[in-house]
């Protein structure tokens, strides 16, 4: 019995606690775990050259010219002027996000519901659309909205106006413009994440007695959410970033961010207050991402509480 005991003390003894011990997994050292970590060096030196040092250079150029402070951004907000172009960028923005949602949605929901040539086919005339140069898009629509374009005239051959609509040079000639370049970013994500729902969903909300509708809003659109949320913040984001349609289809009294950028530097050479607005442009981006990965399930910044 004894010599049983003493056997199994220096058993439990080698191995330092025993059981418990054997059972903890051994932690790899730091060195080893950052040991493949070199391969990643050429790609953080072509960050390091050609994004970072740039963005910095950037953001200092907006606190250190043309004298040191943040007179650029307190000028960015003062200014009427400038917080007239903050505004329209935000609400042309914001409407062209919502048209862009209001005409996709439908748009993805036909191309998941047809057959699947047909949906096909309509996939890939969004593509095409896409995919046809955007200064070539942009001017079709200026020689269509123009006074004498093929809608106004439609318009008034139908005896719906009987004086020419003015829709370039404005606010609603940027919108029109806009929109119609944003629906495939919006129908991508949307069609993508409908494909992956299974009918079969949908068929037990019907059983289960749920109408049309509520099937609709309580079971299919939250389904439909991941597609939404990201394709609406693409759209978003990318509308805060346009230049060449508002510059061909808007006026000057409708001037976005990008084009104020371009008129500071171009015109002004204003270095400081162009990058004040672009580092504004940059701060607006990674805040409306950072609350989209609050806003997905899935993502590790929402679930980190």
């Amino acid at each position: 019995m004894k010599v049983a005991i003493n056997a199994l003390h220096n058993a439990t003894g080698a191995g330092g606690t025993g059981a418990k011990g054997a059972t903890m997994p051994s932690t790899p050292p730091l060195r080893q775990r950052w040991r493949g970590s070199r391969n990643l060096l050429p790609a953080l030196l072509f960050l390091g050259l050609f994004f970072f040092a740039p963005l910095i250079g950037l953001l200092l150029r907006g606190v250190l010219e043309p004298v040191p402070g943040l007179g650029n951004y307190e000028q960015l907000f003062a200014n009427s002027a400038y917080a007239r172009v903050l505004f329209n960028t935000f609400s042309v923005a914001g409407l062209v996000t919502l048209i862009s949602v209001l005409l996709g949605f439908p748009l993805a929901w036909a191309i998941t519901l047809v057959p699947r040539g047909w949906g096909r086919w309509l996939l890939n005339i969004v593509l095409l659309s896409m995919w046809t140069s955007l200064l070539a898009r942009t001017y079709s629509w200026l020689v269509l909205l123009q006074a004498s374009g093929v809608i106004n005239k439609a318009l008034m051959a139908l005896g719906i106006i009987d004086v020419p609509l003015e829709m370039v040079h404005n606010l609603t000639g940027v919108v029109i413009g806009m929109s119609y370049i944003m629906i495939p970013f919006i129908v991508l994500p949307l069609q993508a994440t409908m494909q992956a729902i299974d009918p079969m969903v949908l068929q037990a909300g019907s059983i289960c007695g749920a109408s049309p509708w509520t099937n609709f809003f309580k079971v299919f659109l939250p389904l439909c959410r991941s597609g939404l949320f990201s394709g609406a913040l693409m759209v978003f984001v990318m509308s805060l970033g346009y230049y060449v349609t508002p510059a061909l289809l808007g006026g000057a009294q409708n001037m976005m961010l990008p084009e104020f950028i371009v008129q500071q530097v171009q015109s002004f050479l204003n270095w400081g207050l162009a990058s004040a607005a672009a580092a504004l442009l940059i701060l607006i981006t990674l805040v409306l991402f950072y609350f989209y990965l609050k806003l997905q399930p899935e993502s590790p910044v929402g679930n980190a509480r």
